[in-house]
């Protein structure tokens, strides 16, 4: 019997935008796109493609609170503590060390914590000041996952349907994932915003949301913060990717979204990065078509 045929070599296609929203005066949100391997990181545009194969791709979401500045402090640090971890964490890799994603994802949270409290405590005008942060680290075969606060991870299989990846560290956030209330007492409830988990913002214990989902081609997942789901539901959100009317289909998925959610809210800041697998040589869709 001749062996199975190998796992065909997978690529990775990303659009990625943010906007302040109709009503906001500045932006607090921001995301992040890496690529790396065991000498180099670099960082990545809004919209591209690459074999996922040599190098290990990071995206990222980051939703400041508590100050003007406190997204953007969030994502500096973010993206500074990632330069420095990530190479290490490739080279564990290459080494067979099962340490796993899990103690490094620990490691940074951690270290992101204990910066914006630092901040908090040192600063009188970041007295406060907390970041939700949910983040993608895409390899050949998986794609591991960390997240605090309440942006959000969904994973669009290719086999169909849409799943939040990551818990909401809120309590209507628990009251929905427990059947409590469903998704449309979620979104209306007085306390959706009021997050128990944050990264600074006052709280001295977190416990970051893990896990890995095994990559097919075909798949999708978007990273996106509260803002894009105060204006889409999840089926808004299905629809949109995978069934766009031919005017939503000429326009790039991560601009889809926010279009779409500014314009049926817009009361908050908006972020959307929207990640494809596919088998590497396949023939990608026109710029701004659908997938």
């Amino acid at each position: 019997m001749p062996p199975p045929a190998p796992n065909p070599p997978l690529q990775l296609r990303w659009t990625g935008g943010t906007h302040v929203g109709k009503f906001r005066q500045n932006n607090e949100d921001a995301f992040l796109a890496l690529t790396f391997n065991a000498r180099d990181v670099h960082f990545l545009g809004k919209i591209g493609e690459a074999p996922l194969a040599t190098d290990d791709f990071i995206f990222a979401v980051s939703d400041g609170m508590g100050g003007a500045q406190a997204g953007e402090f969030a994502s500096r640090i973010t993206v500074d503590k990632l330069t420095k971890l990530m190479p290490r964490a490739y080279r564990s890799g290459l080494a067979g060390i099962e340490a796993g994603f899990t103690d490094l994802f620990q490691e940074l949270f951690s270290e992101i914590h204990r910066a914006l409290i630092y901040l908090g405590e040192t600063y009188e005008e970041c007295r406060g000041m907390g970041a939700t942060l949910s983040l993608a680290w895409f390899t050949p075969g998986w794609m591991y996952f960390a997240h605090i606060g309440d942006s959000r991870i969904y994973y669009l299989p290719a086999a169909g349907g849409i799943k939040q990846l990551t818990h909401d560290h809120s309590h209507v956030g628990w009251l929905f994932r427990t059947g409590r209330i469903n998704e449309r007492e979620a979104r209306t409830h007085p306390r959706r915003n009021s997050l128990q988990m944050a990264l600074g913002s006052g709280h001295q214990f977190i416990d970051p949301h893990l896990g890995s989902v095994g990559l097919e081609p075909g798949d999708n997942f978007l990273l996106c913060s509260d803002g894009l789901t105060d204006g889409l539901w999840d089926k808004n959100i299905l629809q949109l990717l995978r069934d766009p009317t031919p005017a939503e289909a000429l326009i790039p998925p991560a601009q889809r979204l926010l279009e779409a959610a500014l314009d049926r809210s817009g009361k908050d800041n908006i972020t959307a990065v929207m990640v494809e697998v596919s088998e590497t040589g396949s023939t990608p869709p026109p710029e701004g078509t659908a997938s």
